[in-house]
């Protein structure tokens, strides 16, 4: 693979283990219409292993995301991200190590019923400089994510589900101009309650990604597990597997775990 293409690889590597920057129901890419309460926190520490295999190259992407969020009201929440990153290849010098795309956003939970819930969540990506860009490391300019989010309170737990549009946005690269990327995606997920402590979940979803007049789409599958020892502190553990349209037989299978702690 030549290193140009290697690029646009790492970049989507990235772009997948980083789609909702602000980490949503951890381990799970589908977020829920939760919120913190009015003077609350919470923090969102993560650590994910991807791996795609395409065309006999290997590119590995560590990322550690971190979150922060604060209930402004029982509602609203506001929150900020950022991550670092490090993406190996089997090319030769084609490596990269460095900080991604922050963010910051709100989740507001406009609609509210005894089993039913709708939330709105906008987020917006702030650029990285033109080295982390051409190292594949996040987007040149500023970008943005909107997600549409539904949960449905069931009798074996819930049901969360998302609609999400979003546009990567890049410099002109010094062998011309990058496309944008624009994406739309959908996910739901099962989730069951196994006693007191315990949380098992199935993510489902696919994207579409439309760069240059080219289109691609991809699907994922994710199992998860969420322990919680107390009220205010979550572990968790999933596995994700990816399959892409346009690049035949390239998977990728990423390993997340992460900790969440709320408190006042």
């Amino acid at each position: 693979m030549r290193p140009n293409n290697l690029l646009n690889l790492a970049l989507g590597v990235l772009g997948a283990a980083l789609t909702n920057t602000a980490i949503a129901y951890q381990p799970l890419v589908t977020d829920d219409t939760g919120t913190q309460g009015k003077g609350r926190n919470q923090v969102e520490v993560g650590v994910n292993r991807d791996r795609e295999d395409s065309a006999g190259d290997v590119t590995t992407t560590h990322t550690l995301p971190v979150t922060y969020t604060l209930g402004l009201s029982d509602s609203l929440d506001v929150f900020v991200g950022a991550n670092h990153a490090r993406v190996t290849s089997s090319i030769p010098g084609t490596d990269a190590i460095g900080s991604g795309n922050p963010s910051l956003g709100l989740k507001w939970r406009f609609y509210e019923k005894p089993t039913t819930s709708l939330a709105i969540k906008p987020e917006l990506m702030l650029p990285v400089n033109p080295a982390k860009e051409s190292a594949g490391l996040g987007a040149g300019r500023s970008s943005y994510q909107l997600t549409l989010i539904l949960t449905q309170e069931t009798s074996f737990g819930a049901i969360h589900a998302n609609l999400v549009a979003g546009r990567n946005r890049y410099r002109e690269a010094t062998t011309g101009p990058r496309p944008d990327t624009t994406s739309t995606s959908a996910s739901i997920s099962p989730v069951w309650g196994i006693g007191i402590q315990w949380k098992l979940a199935l993510d489902m979803g696919a994207e579409r990604t439309s760069s240059g007049g080219s289109n691609s789409r991809s699907n994922f599958v994710e199992i998860g597990a969420i322990h919680s020892p107390s009220e205010d502190l979550d572990l968790a553990f999933g596995f994700l597997r990816r399959s892409r349209e346009a690049t035949p037989n390239a998977v990728v299978q990423s390993l997340t775990a992460g900790i969440t702690w709320r408190f006042k």
